[in-house]
């Protein structure tokens, strides 16, 4: 029942952070992987590395905010494995400004990304899946799909978006044997977020996480791995935030 062996996942915004911490976690378990980014050079980079561990990945180049990528990037993985079992929406982006100076170009780039690109990579990975019989779709949300920060208006926005968008295709699928969860993460340490980056800011940030630290990529990997295996959940958006909501 709980065994991801053999099983056909794609993850987007594979090339770096919890998006390659995942990918790393499903090969590890002995799944066939497709890691997908916009960043080819990165991702191409990792997909070398897990070859070479003696994983059974590829590595597909997607604009998720592009439609078109995105339904080849399904297409791809279906020519190549013969099937989707996993997707794991995961690409995505943010833009800190007062939302009376934020441009409509800013406000929809994330928009762009992070709300119809979950919509794309459900639509077409979920065609597949009903084919088959079933699947699992984890969406990449955020403590900010929950709570509200000043200056995030559009990261909100789409956040607070996925998350129903999740309860409403977990309760459509549920009866065809497709699960829809999302996670929520707290603030991870990554390439943006570290104290190099944030400077004073930094501890301020980890002074809102009740355990004392931000998270690592892997952490928020091993819940995205409980949501896959778990045949008994679905329309969960799961918190993995070191109880930051919990304030």
């Amino acid at each position: 029942m709980f065994d991801l062996k053999g099983k056909v996942s794609i993850v987007t915004g594979a090339a770096s952070g919890i998006g390659l911490a995942t990918a790393e976690a499903f090969a590890a378990m002995g799944g066939k992987v497709v890691l997908s980014d916009y960043n080819v050079e990165g991702g191409k980079t990792e997909e070398k590395k897990l070859l070479d561990q003696g994983a059974d990945v590829v590595f597909i180049a997607a604009d998720v905010s592009k439609e078109e990528d995105v339904k080849n990037l399904v297409a791809e993985t279906v020519k190549k494995y013969g099937r989707v079992d996993i997707i794991v929406n995961n690409a995505g982006i943010g833009v800190l400004a007062a939302t009376h100076e934020l441009t409509f170009e800013q406000y929809n780039k994330v928009i762009s990304i992070n709300q119809n690109g979950v919509f794309y990579g459900c639509k077409y990975a979920i065609r597949e899946m009903l084919k088959t019989g079933g699947g699992s779709v984890v969406n990449v949300a955020s403590i900010l799909g929950f709570v509200g920060q000043a200056g995030a208006f559009a990261y909100n926005a789409s956040k607070g978006a996925v998350n129903l968008m999740t309860k409403s295709l977990a309760l459509e699928y549920a009866a065809k044997g497709i699960r829809v969860n999302s996670i929520c993460p707290g603030y991870v340490e990554s390439g943006m977020v570290n104290r190099a980056a944030l400077g004073d800011y930094y501890d301020g940030l980890v002074a809102q996480h009740p355990v004392g630290r931000l998270g690592v990529p892997e952490e928020i990997a091993h819940g995205i791995v409980f949501l896959c295996e778990n045949e008994f959940v679905t329309g969960l958006n799961l918190l993995v935030d070191g109880g930051y909501t919990a304030q």
